[in-house]
């Protein structure tokens, strides 16, 4: 797109045509789309000069009104020149909204995002968490600021976004947020969502997101090992917060929960499962799925040890969880007084699980990513990972196999 402008001025024929005066109008054309409006000038179609989009004539009245359509053409070109000099879009649109002093504010981008945000906030606890909302009303504020810094606006017409848009703001929070890949990319998705609601309305014609693509990279996922998990479960502090705190991780490594879904476990979440043993049935908070799983004797004994003491917050809960910035804090402290060389934080609890404590024991990927309450096995993949110890046993099975059929001796056939 060269942003090539074409502005004509000329008469629109009324419907009645008995009238005197015909209205003037001004068609705008950027780029082979064009858009008309009026101008609120009327003439006679037989003082109009066609080729000019002027009236014809000397007198006071004709240097009026060619003096106002000169103002209004010499506007719209100054409007190009300043949207240009931003680097915002250029449209018909956007030229006659300029001119015309108004925008429709129901096809403006925060306006829209706006209310995005508004009917998630009605569904959070039913489809959405609290920190679903939260990111979304966090990429509304980079767009913002974006639109801010980059084109000394608040706002924007839908209509005005485009790829160079897209690309210029993922740019911005690479550069002055600081965004790290994956972090952009989430952005980037939810704003995304957005143009898609603008398009499945038809308020868009085009999705300014094609050719644009941006991926997540994948994050090498920290978990504890077999031996530093038992380095971190045997161990005693002489401070009774560090062990509380040590207790609750090792607790999670054991059955994979999250902070949030540990810190709101009842009684009522301890149930005796098929197999006659103690499991615990609940629901992630994120996603809302169930989540069903065996207790371990680790998990059980810290379950015990924690039943009968003063809960850290009121209401019923089984484990006294500080908030999960304090348990970081501790966590980090502990690492340091185990000599683990490892940042920890409470989420490492639910790799470890899946890694060190399931998966290379051989329990099936399907059966941790329904413990895990994964909505899909591709999500477990990302968090669970094969060891080389776990390869090399698997292997030295193999290996075995293929020994022993080698030493078996060969049978000699009767001439």
């Amino acid at each position: 797109m060269n942003n090539h402008i074409k502005i004509h001025t000329y008469l629109k024929q009324p419907k009645d045509k008995n009238v005197s005066l015909y209205p003037i109008y001004i068609r705008i054309t950027v780029d082979g789309q064009r858009i008309e409006f009026a101008t609120k000038r009327e003439s006679e179609p037989a003082k109009w000069n066609k080729s000019a989009g002027r009236q014809q004539g000397n007198s006071e009245k004709v240097r009026i009104l060619n003096t106002y359509l000169d103002g209004l053409v010499s506007k719209m070109y100054a409007y190009q020149n300043e949207l240009l000099q931003n680097n915002i879009p250029l449209s018909a649109l956007a030229l006659k909204n300029l001119i015309s002093g108004k925008e429709d504010k129901s096809r403006m981008l925060v306006a829209i995002f706006e209310q995005h945000n508004k009917d998630l906030e009605l569904l959070v606890g039913k489809e959405y968490s609290a920190s679903t909302l939260t990111r979304y009303k966090t990429t509304l504020q980079h767009v913002v600021e974006f639109m801010q810094k980059k084109y000394s606006m608040n706002d924007i017409s839908i209509n005005m976004l485009n790829h160079a848009f897209i690309t210029d703001f993922n740019f911005f929070l690479r550069t002055e947020h600081k965004c790290n890949n994956n972090s952009a990319v989430k952005y980037i998705k939810n704003f995304r969502k957005v143009v898609r609601i603008c398009l499945s309305n038809g308020w868009l014609d085009k999705d300014p997101f094609i050719q644009f693509k941006a991926r997540v990279k994948e994050v090498e996922r920290v978990f504890l090992s077999q031996e530093e998990l038992e380095i971190l479960r045997t161990k005693v502090f002489s401070i009774q917060r560090i062990n509380q705190v040590k207790d609750l991780f090792v607790f999670s490594c054991y059955t994979g929960l999250a902070y949030v879904d540990a810190k709101n476990l009842t009684v009522e979440n301890i149930v005796l499962g098929i197999d006659g043993s103690y499991w615990i049935h609940t629901h992630r908070k994120k996603t809302d799925t169930p989540s069903h799983i065996p207790l371990l004797p680790p998990a059980m004994v810290i379950i015990e040890k924690y039943r009968n003491l003063p809960k850290a917050g009121k209401g019923p809960f089984l484990l006294p969880l500080l908030s999960n910035q304090k348990m970081n804090a501790y966590l980090k402290e502990i690492a340091d007084l185990c000599e683990i060389k490892k940042v920890l934080t409470f989420h490492i609890a639910r790799h470890t699980f899946a890694t060190t404590v399931t998966l290379n024991n051989d329990v099936p990927l399907e059966s941790v990513s329904k413990m895990l309450g994964h909505k899909s096995i591709r999500t477990t993949q990302h968090y669970a990972k094969i060891l080389d110890k776990k390869v090399s046993h698997d292997m030295q099975l193999l290996r075995t196999k293929f020994e022993n059929k080698e030493s078996v001796p060969s049978v000699k056939t009767a001439n």
